[in-house]
């Protein structure tokens, strides 16, 4: 089947593309920024097109001569979800309509019986409402949390659970919840290609296990090996509050946390099992709490993370330069620039700052980044514990602690763009140029354009630690690059 993914930048659909072409389709990807997709083990053998779901023209090149569409978009990340998927579904349903195309498939959430519907649960039934409405057979699969490597409900489980011995939380962690195994979700979005198209619906699909979201966290502790969770539920934690207790303690910012336990209030299990009719259960059965929760922990103790959570946030525009480039025109940009000389090779210098972040740190002032990353997140910011997918390896997009890694050359330029909450917007850049005497040489570029008259203050209000924070990165990242480069040559 020709198939036409929208979302292969995110969580799901960085996962189901291999999938598909594993199966023997041929895949089509669409994306904002391809540059992301370079570093893909997949690239070469799929069609990309370069656009994005809110042009109307994009869609339309998208699903042309195309026989599948995957709708594996959100955006969550935006102020006005709502409105943003409602314009972005309707583009694609009528593109896939005035292209033929023969199914639309599309990954939602588990519909609650009960009345009221967060606003993100609303959304996602909405949204497959639109595709459903462009007359192309459409299969909307629902499910609840999903568990797997990198998904933003399982960081928040896994978060809590480690990091939170005894709490209190609120009334819905007794509701019950049908989580299902990311290899499952996969299983039944590739099915979807096959199933005649005749059949059109809405189907529930779960993992084989109905649990509270308190049993969840005490069976991810026995399979952690950590002690029994002391959990003491109270009436008064509204889901804001919850997600401000979330965004402080796991990786999940607030803008994501809000929705995802907005969603928990209701209980989501399946309904009926219809699905199976359609698309025959995995050949060794569905994966079970347990497993699902061991496969994922195994993958992050091996740092085989294909895809996360993160991974989706929203990029600058390809036609927003840095603005210290030349063709940058108007307003004001502060910039700290620095470098050093070290006797260590370019590749032993690049290998330092490719493994910048995550468990190795920034390599100056650990308390100072520390400490802004805390603000951060109290302020509604990523923080610091996003942390990174592979500790010695980036990709372009990847999110990276407080930073999205927007340019990445492989092995002279890393360029990082700020995520966390500024009065501007901050891009930090890495160099390593060959030295004169074959050494290599560390070139280290923060730029900063602020905005209004608070992003002044707070350039003036941080200039002062500059010298201790980009000083000091200087000065460690090439004593590391030296040391590392002795050790090279030690061994040889």
């Amino acid at each position: 089947m020709r198939c036409v993914v929208l979302g292969a930048t995110g969580y799901i659909g960085g996962r189901l593309v291999p999938a598909l072409l594993e199966a023997g389709h041929q895949v089509r990807v669409l994306a904002r920024s391809p540059q992301k997709l370079d570093d893909m083990e997949w690239r070469d053998r799929v069609e990309v097109v370069r656009g994005d779901v809110f042009d109307p023209a994009s869609a339309a090149e998208a699903t042309a001569d195309q026989q599948v569409v995957y709708y594996l978009v959100h955006s969550l990340n935006s102020r006005d979800f709502v409105a943003a998927d409602r314009e972005a579904a309707r583009n694609v349903a009528g593109a896939a309509r005035a292209s033929g195309v023969e199914r639309i498939v599309y990954l939602g959430g588990i519909v609650p019986g009960s009345e009221g519907l967060s606003p993100h649960l609303a959304s996602r039934t909405e949204v497959g409402e639109v595709l459903a409405s462009s007359g192309v057979p459409t299969l909307v699969l629902r499910a609840a949390v999903i568990i797997g490597s990198g998904s933003a409900s399982f960081e928040m489980l896994r978060h809590l659970s480690e990091r939170l011995p005894a709490m209190v939380a609120p009334r819905w962690v007794h509701n019950r919840i049908q989580p299902i195994a990311v290899r499952d979700v996969l299983h039944y979005l590739v099915g979807a290609a096959e199933v005649p198209s005749g059949v059109s619906g809405a189907f529930d699909i779960g993992g084989p296990d109905v649990l509270t979201y308190l049993g969840m966290m005490h069976r991810y502790a026995a399979v952690a090996g950590l002690p029994r969770r002391v959990v003491v539920p109270v009436p008064v934690l509204t889901p804001w509050l919850s997600a401000q207790w979330v965004n402080l303690v796991t990786p999940v910012p607030r803008s994501i946390a809000v929705p995802l336990i907005e969603s928990l209030v209701h209980e989501v299990v399946c309904r009926d099992r219809s699905v199976a009719e359609h698309i025959p259960d995995p050949a060794g059965g569905l994966t079970s709490y347990e497993d699902a929760v061991r496969l994922a922990l195994t993958r992050l103790s091996s740092a085989d993370v294909p895809t996360r959570w993160s991974d989706a946030g929203v990029p600058a525009a390809p036609s927003d330069p840095l603005p210290s480039d030349p063709d940058w025109t108007g307003g004001s940009v502060y910039q700290d620039e620095r470098e050093q000389a070290t006797t260590a090779s370019p590749e032993a210098l690049w290998e330092v700052v490719e493994s910048i972040g995550g468990e190795h740190g920034w390599y100056s002032f650990p308390l100072a980044w520390s400490v802004r990353g805390w603000v951060d997140r109290l302020v509604g910011g990523v923080g610091l514990r996003r942390g990174r997918r592979d500790p010695h390896r980036l990709h372009v997009g990847e999110a990276l602690d407080w930073w999205r890694v927007e340019g990445l050359e492989r092995p002279r330029l890393l360029r990082l763009r700020a995520e966390m909450k500024l009065p501007g917007r901050a891009w930090l850049e890495l160099r390593v140029d060959p030295g004169a005497d074959g050494g290599a040489v560390y070139r280290q570029r923060a730029v900063f354009e602020p905005h209004g008259l608070s992003g002044q203050l707070y350039w003036a209000a941080v200039w002062p630690f500059h010298g201790l924070v980009f000083g000091g990165m200087v000065r460690n990242i090439t004593s590391a690059a030296n040391t590392l480069g002795a050790g090279e040559r030690a061994g040889r």
